[in-house]
């Protein structure tokens, strides 16, 4: 898909997060004890973020209603992120973004940006014109996704309980309107 210098983004089909089932727990777990906002509190364990992959993804992926997008650079897994479009009816121009992580040994590299850009690709290969996504709001990725052309839709008062705590944080929700490809 995308070739950057060292950087690498392919489309990760059901046997390819069987094989890497473990460093993909490993980017994951990384991520949620670096404090993503991404639904997981902790302790967060390895056998956790592998149950998260087998449980949650691989089932999704043969039905064809998630799109898996790996970054791989310096031989390793650098990041990820899922694109859900099994959506209602009557929301079939939609598609919701889900799970950006960049393990914390690659982040401020531009591999989010880059990530989020061949994402909103596939979208507009498959006929999508609206993508939403939620983050914590004032986490890390905010000014990310701002960057990357979406909008502010509103904010949830105590959404999500935050990882490290009992503390109950507001979420962002975002959109951006897509050119039809």
């Amino acid at each position: 898909m995308a070739n950057t210098q060292s950087l690498t983004i392919e489309r990760f089909p059901a046997r390819d997060i069987e094989t890497h089932l473990t460093e993909l727990a490993g980017l994951l777990q990384a991520c949620v004890e670096d404090g993503a906002s991404v639904n997981f509190v902790l302790p967060y364990t390895l056998e956790e973020a592998k149950a998260f992959w087998r449980s949650k993804v691989l089932p999704r992926l043969p039905d064809g209603g998630l799109v898996v997008l790996v970054a791989r650079s310096e031989g390793r897994i650098a990041g990820s992120v899922q694109l859900d479009h099994d959506t209602p009816p009557n929301q079939p121009h939609r598609a919701d973004i889900k799970k950006l992580l960049v393990h914390p040994d690659f982040q401020r590299r531009g591999i989010g940006r880059k990530l989020m850009g061949e994402i909103e690709r596939v979208a507009v290969e498959m006929g999508r014109t609206l993508l939403t996504l939620d983050t914590r709001t004032g986490d890390k990725g905010e000014p990310l996704y701002k960057s990357c052309g979406f909008e502010v839709a509103g904010i949830i008062p105590g959404y999500s309980r935050d990882a490290r705590s009992d503390h109950y944080d507001p979420a962002t929700f975002m959109y951006k309107a897509l050119r039809a490809g």
